[in-house]
């Protein structure tokens, strides 16, 4: 068998490069012509180094959600408590409101309400990054619950599954541009769950 010729790219830099545009755009308004002009490549190169379009998009989702669950983690550490690690979180996402980044919302959300309910592998990747990032929420329950920071008679689990809907929805309204109050007023209910 012999092998193509060798990458003349950075396959990091290209994947970054297609994020960004599945994040803009989402996964199905994503073309493939867009996707190679975003990242320098010819088609003969993307289908070398990744496969097709899908699996693009899992790589992408995929580095998307291990940065995420990083930056979580180590915020996590810094915070002296689990709830001042949830109050920092919901808080500064709710700062967002009006900015670009609040216009983009977050790529694994924005991606799950896309391709909710189909049965490929960008859908699975969706659904396998919500579940990561409940898990996460779980874990800092658990631990803010053992270090009595977050209410013990509430179910870890079904808090963690809360939790990620109230940052779901929050994107969700600040992508849709809702006004300051309102989101800090949700922003305020979600953390009195934890108490």
């Amino acid at each position: 068998m012999t092998r193509g010729r060798p990458l003349t790219f950075n396959p990091d830099q290209a994947v970054q490069s297609a994020m960004h545009v599945f994040w803009s755009r989402g996964y199905d308004s994503a073309s493939t012509r867009d996707l190679l002009a975003a990242m320098g490549l010819s088609r003969s190169s993307l289908y070398q180094a990744f496969g097709n379009k899908e699996l693009l998009f899992v790589d992408a989702l995929r580095r998307y959600r291990e940065s995420l669950l990083d930056r979580l983690r180590q915020r996590l550490a810094r915070e002296p408590t689990a709830y001042a690690f949830f109050e920092s979180l919901f808080q500064t996402t709710a700062q967002d409101v009006g900015s670009e980044r609040a216009a983009l919302g977050c790529l694994i959300f924005n991606s799950a309400t896309e391709l909710g309910q189909r049965e490929d592998l960008a859908a699975a990747e969706a659904r396998c990054s919500v579940a990561a990032i409940t898990e996460l929420f779980q874990s800092a329950v658990e631990q803010g619950q053992a270090e009595g920071s977050i209410a013990t008679q509430r179910d870890p689990a079904a808090l963690a599954t809360y939790l990620t809907m109230g940052m779901a929805g929050l994107r969700t309204l600040l992508k849709s541009g809702a006004d300051r109050d309102r989101i800090d007023a949700a922003t305020t209910l979600i953390l009195h769950s934890l108490r």
